[in-house]
């Protein structure tokens, strides 16, 4: 009975202690977050960047059911306004990221956190702080597909990309807006520029779409970026760089799981065979008893006036 008795006492003596830890533990990283950039915009808490990440899943569910009674808005200048307004924000990201970290004489194999008032350091935590703003207003791609009920474009790959970039790098502003940091913000907002301008091209319509080959190329290069990425993270955790070693283990598993998803994206865009609109499967404009459509309708063409011409000489004969 005495080891019974002693059992609720020493598992919430258990509890207890998990909880101050949690606490104690709570304390220690908010002691640590960087001073700087505090008081700015979205800074002071996580609950604006949690609440505005809610809201988009619970749009991603909605909004769905909401337009599938309603025609689908036509937004074509806005498009070309959004799109190439993004191609200017990710350009200057990328050149203040450049300029700042090349003044401030970083290295792009081990660069330490530098959280002091230096002129290059603030900039370069600054073009980071619009980079993590740039995400939140990339929620805007999905908003847009599904106004233009473009549905089948919200694919898992799109919202988890969206998403989690957004909420994520709130905790890298918050704690590391500078060192090893840059180097993915800044490669990332050079390859957004190249996207977003492919996206606000082909928002003018079918007339410039066929010469917008380079979609493949795209989605290619946005896979070598996590490539990149791991490599350089790897080399970093190999020379034991003075940044936090949880959040390069992180960043690790995070681009594998999107080369990953893109790989899946790329084959199923690129190296699956076409479906026609009868279901059957066309290669190479074929169809899938070899009969290539153009040949299909000379053929038809072709029986069509044979019967035409029985036709006459069955009328003229019962003349």
């Amino acid at each position: 009975m005495g080891l019974l008795d002693s059992e609720p006492g020493s598992v919430l003596n258990v509890v207890s202690t998990a909880l101050n830890d949690t606490v104690e533990f709570y304390r220690w990283t908010w002691s640590i977050t960087d001073k700087r950039v505090e008081n700015w915009p979205l800074m002071q808490s996580p609950l604006p960047t949690l609440c505005i990440s809610t809201l988009y899943l619970l749009f991603v569910w909605l909004g769905p059911k909401w337009m599938k009674a309603r025609e689908a808005f036509q937004m074509r200048l806005v498009l070309i306004l959004y799109n190439f307004g993004m191609v200017l924000l990710n350009l200057f990201i990328f050149r203040e990221l450049f300029m700042g970290s090349y003044n401030a004489g970083y290295s792009y194999v081990c660069q330490s956190v530098d959280y002091s008032d230096n002129v290059h350091e603030v900039r370069i935590a600054s073009a980071l702080w619009w980079y993590f703003v740039s995400k939140g207003i990339e929620y805007l791609d999905t908003v847009f597909f599904i106004l233009r009920k473009k549905n089948n474009q919200v694919s898992f790959l799109h919202v988890y990309h969206h998403c989690t970039m957004f909420t994520l790098w709130w905790i890298g502003i918050k704690w590391v807006p500078g060192g090893q940091a840059f180097f993915g913000a800044q490669l990332n907002s050079f390859i957004h520029v190249i996207m977003y301008s492919y996206y606000g091209l082909t928002a003018f319509g079918p007339w410039i779409q066929k010469y917008l080959w380079w979609k493949r190329y795209l989605t290619m290069l946005q896979l070598v970026q996590f490539f990149v990425t791991i490599g350089h993270t790897a080399l970093s955790l190999y020379t034991d760089c003075p940044f936090p070693k949880w959040m390069h283990w992180a960043l690790i598993v995070y681009a594998i799981s999107f080369i990953f998803l893109f790989l899946n994206f790329y084959v199923r865009t690129y190296n699956e065979p076409k479906k026609s609109k009868t279901g059957k499967t066309a290669v190479n404009s074929t169809s899938a008893n070899g009969v290539n459509k153009s040949e299909k309708l000379v053929l038809e063409n072709g029986k069509k006036q044979k019967n035409e011409k029985a036709n006459v000489l069955l009328c003229i004969s019962n003349l």
